[in-house]
C-alpha cells in the first residue's frame, strides 16, 4: 500500500529584499523617531514584548554575533535582526556594525522580507536617544556633550540637535582626532563646537550622549550637574560601562527595557552593587503614554539606559519595508 506523504505542497510565495541604499532613501530620522517611540509605547502597553537576546563572541575575528527577535501584537511585526560587531572591519573598508532583518508574516510564519540592518541600526539607536532627550531633557537645555566620536555618534548629534534649542556642542573622544566629524555637523548646522576634558562636558552640558564601545566609566558621578540629562547608548553587552555606577543611584533612571538594563545596560553595575533595584527603573514607554510623569524637577539628573531592543529594530525595519515597497525600491523574489 502506497504511503500518504506528509510533504506539504509547494505554494511559491514572494519576499521583499530591502537593501541597504533603500533603507537611507526611504527612513529619516523623522521615521526612526515616530517608528521607535511608537513601539516603546507599545512596550509598556504590554502590546509588544522581546524575546531572549542571544550575544556571544564567537571566537573568531574579536567579533560579537547575536540575536535580537520580538513581535509587536499592535502593529503585527515579527521577526529577528541577526548581526553583530566586527572591530577590524573599519580597515576594511566597511562599517563594525554588521546585521540583516528578517520579517515573517505574523499569521502565517512565513518570510516576509530580508532588510539591511547597519543604517537601521545606527538611526534606530539616534531615534532612541532622541526620544529620550523629547521626554525627559529640560526645555531650556542649551549645551550638547557628547562622548564618543565613532561611526554611530554623527547619527546621535543629528537627532538630538532637532529635539533641543541647543546652542553648543561640546565632545570628548579618546581619539580626539576623529572629533573632526562631529565638528564639521556643527559647522554645517551653524552651532559652536569645542573639543574639552571629560570633567569639563560635565559641568557644560545640560544633556550628554555617551555612545561608546567601554567597559570602564567615562564619567564621573561628580562631574554631572543638577538638572542634566543624560542617554547612555554604548552599554549592550555584560562587562560595557560608559558611567560611574554610582550616578545611577543619583539619577531617575529610564530605560527601553528593564530585563535588559539590568543584564547587559548600563544599571548592570549598580544593581550589582546593590545601590540601585529593578523597581527603581522605569520604561521609558510609560513616559510616552503618560502613566509616568518623567522629570519631576529642574534639579533632577535623569539618565536613560538604552540598551537597543530588537523590537526597535523590527519598527523600523517593517516601515523600510513598507515604504520601499510602495516606492518601487524593493526587489520582490519568489521563493
Amino acid at each position: 500500500m502506497m504511503e500518504t506523504s506528509s510533504k506539504e505542497p509547494s505554494q511559491p510565495h514572494q519576499i521583499l529584499i530591502v537593501n541597504e541604499d533603500a533603507c537611507r532613501e526611504v527612513i529619516g530620522r523623522h521615521e526612526a523617531f515616530q517608528a521607535v517611540e511608537a513601539v516603546f509605547a507599545s512596550m509598556a502597553r504590554g502590546g509588544a514584548y522581546n524575546f531572549p537576546v542571544v550575544r556571544e563572541a564567537i571566537g573568531h575575528a574579536d567579533a560579537l554575533y547575536g540575536f535580537k527577535s520580538g513581535f509587536d501584537r499592535e502593529a503585527l511585526v515579527l521577526g529577528v535582526k541577526s548581526g553583530g560587531y566586527w572591530p577590524g572591519n573599519a580597515a576594511r573598508g566597511l562599517t563594525n556594525h554588521q546585521s540583516t532583518v528578517v520579517l515573517f508574516d505574523p499569521d502565517t510564519g512565513r518570510l516576509k522580507a530580508l532588510v539591511g540592518g547597519n543604517y537601521l541600526t545606527a538611526v534606530r539607536t539616534a531615534a532612541s536617544s532622541a526620544v529620550s532627550i523629547a521626554h525627559l531633557a529640560r526645555k531650556d537645555a542649551k549645551v550638547l556633550g557628547m562622548v564618543g566620536a565613532g561611526y554611530q555618534s554623527t547619527f546621535q548629534l543629528k537627532a538630538a540637535l532637532e529635539q533641543r534649542a541647543f546652542e553648543k556642542v561640546v565632545a570628548w573622544n579618546a581619539h580626539p582626532e576623529h572629533l573632526t566629524r562631529l565638528a564639521a555637523i556643527c559647522e554645517e548646522k551653524g552651532i559652536p563646537f569645542e573639543g574639552v576634558s571629560r570633567q569639563e562636558l560635565g559641568a557644560q552640558s545640560d544633556v550628554i550622549i555617551t555612545i561608546t564601545s567601554a567597559f570602564e566609566p567615562l564619567l564621573d558621578a561628580d562631574w554631572i550637574k543638577p538638572g542634566t540629562h543624560l542617554a547612555c547608548m554604548g552599554t549592550d553587552t555584560k562587562g560595557k560601562q560608559e558611567v560611574d555606577h554610582k550616578l545611577l543611584a543619583q539619577a531617575t533612571v529610564f530605560t527601553d527595557e528593564i530585563a535588559q538594563s539590568i543584564s547587559i545596560g548600563e544599571a548592570q553595575h549598580a544593581v550589582a552593587a546593590q545601590i540601585l533595584s529593578e523597581d527603581q527603573i522605569t520604561p521609558i514607554g510609560e513616559v510616552i503614554n503618560g502613566t509616568n510623569p518623567g522629570r519631576q524637577s529642574e534639579a533632577d539628573i535623569t539618565l536613560f539606559d538604552g540598551t537597543g531592543v530588537g523590537l526597535q529594530d523590527l519598527a523600523v525595519a517593517s516601515e523600510a519595508a513598507r515604504l520601499a515597497e510602495t516606492g518601487g525600491l524593493a526587489q520582490r523574489v519568489t521563493l
